[in-house]
C-alpha cells in the first residue's frame, strides 16, 4: 500500500534534498583549492610557455597523489595568455576575481608581467613567476623564482671576460627584458674595462645617460640577414661574442642565419638566455652546438632529486597528461623546474601560515623556506626572490649542455642598474 505524503512533509523532503545538496557542495569544495595557470599557450610565445602549463599540471598531480595542501586536493585552472599582453591581464582578473584563486602561476615575458602585476596589486593575491628577467622590479604579490640579471646575465658574462673575450654583441627582442638587462650589462661591461666602441649592437643616448644599448627585433621577427652580417663584422677582428636575448621563436632563423653565414662558434661563441633544452626542440641543434647558456638547471645534472623528476615527469606525460599534450622527445628545462620548485615553495609556506590566505602565505615565504629541487636547493628570501645555484654550459648536438661551470647558492637581487661604479 503505497502512503500519501502530506504537503508539509513534502516541503520538509524537498528542503531536506536541497540542504543535502547544499552540504554536497560545500564539502567538495572544502576538499580542493583553486590554483591558477596563466602561460602563453596559443602565439609565438607557446613554443616555450606550454611545456610550464605541462610541469605545473604534473607538479598538482603529484602533490594531489601525496595528500594535497592542508588535506585539500588542487584543482587547476588553465587560462591562455595567448602571447598577447593584454590578454594576460584580462585572465589575471579572471583567475582572481572569478575563480578565486588561491595563487597563480605563470607569465613569461617582462611585458606579460608588468601587465599583470597591477591586477595581482590591485585584488592582493599572489603570482609565481618562473622566467628569467631583467630585475629592476620587487611586488609584494609577485614571488620570483625566476634568474635575476645576478643569477644569469652577470655569470654569463664574467665567464666570458675570464675566457679572454673583449668585445660582446647585444642583440635582444624589443621589450622590456632584453632593453632592460642590455643597459645593466652596459653599465657592468664598462666597470669591467671594456670600452664603448667594444660593445656592438648601437647605443642610444640621452644627453650624456646611454637609455638603450643593443640591437632589437621584433616578437617573430625572421629577416636576421643583415644583423648576422653586422656580428660577422664586428667579429671579423677576434675576442668577439654575442649576449642573445632574442625570445621565442625567432630564434629558429636568427640561428639559421648564423649557421648560413659560416660564423662558428669557435670564432664567435653566442650566449642565449632564452633558450634552453626545450626550445632546442624545434631549433637546428647542430647549427647551435658550442654556444653557450647560463640558467639555474640544466637537465643534464647529475642528482637523485633531478633524476626522479625527469623519470616521474616522463611518466605522467604517459599516463596522465592532456590528450593534446605532445608525449614524444619530452625534455626538462630551467623554467620548468623553477615552476616546479615555486609550486613546492608555496606548498610548503601554506602550510607553515596554517591558511591559504596570500598574505599569511607571502609573510611566510619572506621568512625564509628552502626546498631541495631538481637544479638543487632553493631558498626564498625577503625580497620576494630565490636563493639558487647557477649553471653555465655548452650546447650539444643532441640539445643537451655539457656544464662547465657551477656557482652555488647565489642570492636573488633585483636592483643591479647603476651599482657597478
Amino acid at each position: 500500500m503505497i502512503k500519501k505524503i502530506t504537503k508539509k512533509a513534502s516541503q520538509l523532503l524537498i528542503v531536506g534534498a536541497l540542504s543535502a545538496a547544499a552540504i554536497g557542495s560545500v564539502h567538495a569544495e572544502d576538499e580542493t583549492i583553486k590554483v591558477g595557470i596563466l602561460h602563453s599557450l596559443s602565439g609565438t610565445m607557446a613554443i616555450s610557455e606550454t611545456s610550464l602549463r605541462d610541469v605545473l599540471l604534473f607538479t598538482f598531480d603529484e602533490i594531489n597523489a601525496n595528500g594535497g595542501v592542508l588535506g585539500k586536493q588542487i584543482e587547476a585552472v588553465v587560462a591562455d595568455g595567448a602571447s598577447d599582453w593584454p590578454v594576460f591581464a584580462e585572465k589575471s582578473e579572471q583567475l582572481l576575481a572569478q575563480d578565486k584563486c588561491a595563487a597563480v602561476f605563470g607569465c613569461w615575458t617582462s611585458v606579460s608581467r608588468k601587465f599583470a602585476l597591477p591586477v595581482f596589486e590591485k585584488y592582493k593575491g599572489l603570482l609565481f613567476y618562473p622566467v628569467q628577467y631583467e630585475g629592476e622590479e620587487e611586488s609584494p604579490n609577485i614571488i620570483y623564482t625566476a634568474e635575476a640579471v645576478g643569477q644569469q646575465a652577470i655569470p654569463a658574462v664574467d665567464y666570458l671576460l675570464a675566457e679572454g673575450y673583449k668585445k660582446f654583441y647585444l642583440i635582444g627582442t624589443d621589450y622590456v627584458y632584453p632593453q632592460t638587462t642590455n643597459i645593466v650589462l652596459f653599465e657592468y661591461l664598462l666597470s669591467k674595462g671594456i670600452p664603448v666602441e667594444n660593445i656592438g649592437g648601437g647605443i642610444r643616448y640621452e644627453g650624456d645617460v646611454a637609455v638603450s644599448a643593443g640591437n632589437y627585433t621584433p616578437f617573430g621577427h625572421t629577416d636576421f640577414q643583415q644583423i648576422v652580417a653586422d656580428i660577422k663584422g664586428f667579429a671579423a677582428s677576434g675576442d668577439a661574442c654575442v649576449i642573445n636575448t632574442i625570445n621565442g621563436d625567432a630564434n629558429v632563423p636568427f640561428f639559421k642565419e648564423i649557421a648560413a653565414s659560416g660564423l662558428s662558434s669557435d670564432e664567435c661563441p653566442i650566449v642565449s638566455f632564452s633558450l634552453s633544452e626545450d626550445e632546442f626542440r624545434s631549433l637546428p641543434t647542430k647549427d647551435l652546438v658550442g654556444h653557450l647558456g647560463c640558467w639555474t638547471y640544466f637537465m643534464s645534472i647529475e642528482s637523485a632529486a633531478n633524476d626522479k623528476f625527469k623519470a616521474d615527469f616522463q611518466t605522467w606525460l604517459k599516463t596522465k597528461a592532456p590528450d593534446a599534450v605532445q608525449k614524444n622527445d619530452r625534455v626538462t628545462c630551467s623554467p620548468m623546474v623553477l615552476s616546479y620548485d615555486g609550486v613546492y615553495l608555496w606548498k610548503a609556506a601554506v602550510e607553515k601560515a596554517g591558511t591559504f590566505d596570500p598574505e599569511a602565505v607571502i609573510k611566510a615565504l619572506e621568512s625564509g623556506i628552502s626546498f631541495e629541487g631538481p637544479g638543487g636547493t632553493v631558498t626564498s628570501q625577503k625580497n620576494h626572490h630565490v636563493t639558487k645555484s647557477v649553471y653555465i654550459g655548452e650546447t650539444l648536438e643532441d640539445g643537451q649542455f655539457e656544464i662547465l661551470e657551477v656557482i652555488p647558492d647565489v642570492v636573488g637581487e633585483p636592483w643591479l642598474k647603476g651599482t657597478f661604479n
